[in-house]
């Protein structure tokens, strides 16, 4: 009877864990199963490119799992059972239940509209793969003419607007954000930032809130209107509520709170990483939801659960948020260091050779997802104590 290992979703954090694992742990003692939405590992990173109208690669799981022994299963998650240990999941032939003795949890976040009115029926977003080819689809329809807002002042809202702007400069961008738009950066790299808004002719809105998304534009709290033929929703994620209703602890954002090697706190055999995992990092704040957190989470979960079924000793991975990569475009782009309180340092790296260091990180997480040991592991781990002590059995 072997151990049976669940992976729910298969994300950056997910999908690098979950090939991590199998290669590290002797198949005939541990069973691996992945759990996805889709049958493709999605570069979240590149979604802005894809809806601008840029072909991104292709990467089936079934291939980027070759060779490792995992099964995918191809269906969504509805619910987890954590005193049974069981995963409710859809697919197109209905559904089913999951047992599993350790899960790891990597559903990752979505969308966060705030309470906002009119997010949900009439705005965009570029979180998921399928709402990035929708806009990808009402962009097509614009036919280079017509108005696009971009509502936020984040990473994600800076980079859909540039890659919009620079894919299709027929139609007119702007962006509204609560704040300064690249408020966080240094001097020179905010005066970058605001001279590449310049060039690609974005319309910046500061200080305005959004309080209503109509078919035709957005409203401001102040009462101004903001026409746009499309609205582009990228003001910030939110985990996915299935962690708070499992029962498993999770911050009042609905991430799941664990402990140093990525454990629940209120039931030690989930494990979480990636943007659904509330962790502090070495600085004492929070990680951050990023891609570079999902390298650091997963790293560390898969030591974890290494480690608590082999009994060797749990490696500790540095948990250092080192700064922000933004691409403007194709060719610009900005690397922003931070220092140890995540506040901006006064240089950053700036124009084509930023963009070039943005491209190779996206590039490297993309192969870094089917090569998560940079070949065929040393040593493959057998469980360490006996199997009927070791091993759970759903109930």
């Amino acid at each position: 009877m072997q151990h049976r290992i669940v992976v729910l979703g298969a994300g950056y954090a997910g999908a690098f864990t979950a090939g991590y694992l199998a290669r590290k742990l002797h198949s005939d003692d541990f069973e691996i199963t992945v759990v996805n939405a889709e049958a493709d590992f999605v570069e979240r990173m590149r979604l802005h490119q894809l809806a601008a109208g840029h072909r991104i690669p292709h990467r089936p799981l079934a291939k980027v799992f070759g060779g490792t022994g995992i099964r995918v299963r191809v269906a969504r998650v509805t619910e987890i059972d954590v005193e049974r240990r069981t995963v409710t999941v859809v697919d197109g032939e209905g559904v089913g239940r999951l047992g599993y003795d350790t899960l790891l949890y990597t559903l990752g976040s979505t969308v966060a509209e705030h309470g906002v009115p009119g997010v949900a029926a009439h705005a965009f977003h570029v979180a998921a793969r399928p709402s990035a080819l929708a806009l990808r689809t009402r962009l097509d329809e614009l036919g280079g003419h017509g108005d696009v807002l971009v509502v936020g002042g984040n990473l994600t809202a800076i980079e859909t607007a540039t890659e919009i702007a620079e894919a299709r400069p027929g139609l007119r961008v702007g962006l509204a954000t609560s704040g300064e738009v690249g408020g966080w950066l240094g001097v020179k790299a905010r005066r970058h930032l605001l001279r590449a808004f310049e060039r690609f002719d974005i319309e910046v809105h500061e200080h305005t809130t959004i309080e209503r998304v109509e078919p035709t534009g957005a409203v401001a709290a102040d009462g101004g209107v903001l026409r746009a033929d499309a609205v582009v929703w990228t003001a910030g994620f939110a985990a996915h509520p299935i962690a708070a209703a499992s029962g498993l602890e999770v911050t009042g954002d609905g991430r799941i709170v664990v402990d140093r090697q990525m454990r629940s706190v209120s039931h030690p055999d989930v494990y979480a990483a990636g943007d659904s995992v509330f962790v502090v990092g070495e600085n004492g704040l929070p990680l951050p939801m990023s891609c570079a957190s999902a390298g650091f989470t997963g790293k560390q979960a898969a030591a974890a659960i290494i480690g608590d079924r082999t009994g060797r000793e749990i490696e500790r991975t540095a948990l250092s948020y080192i700064g922000n990569h933004i691409s403007l475009g194709r060719g610009d782009g900005i690397f922003q260091l931070v220092d140890g309180d995540a506040r901006a340092r006064s240089g950053a790296l700036r124009g084509r050779a930023a963009a070039l260091v943005k491209a190779a990180i996206v590039a490297s997480s993309g192969w870094a997802v089917g090569h998560p040991t940079g070949g065929m592991p040393s040593r493959v781990y057998r469980a360490a104590v006996p199997r009927e002590r070791s091993l759970g059995v759903a109930a």
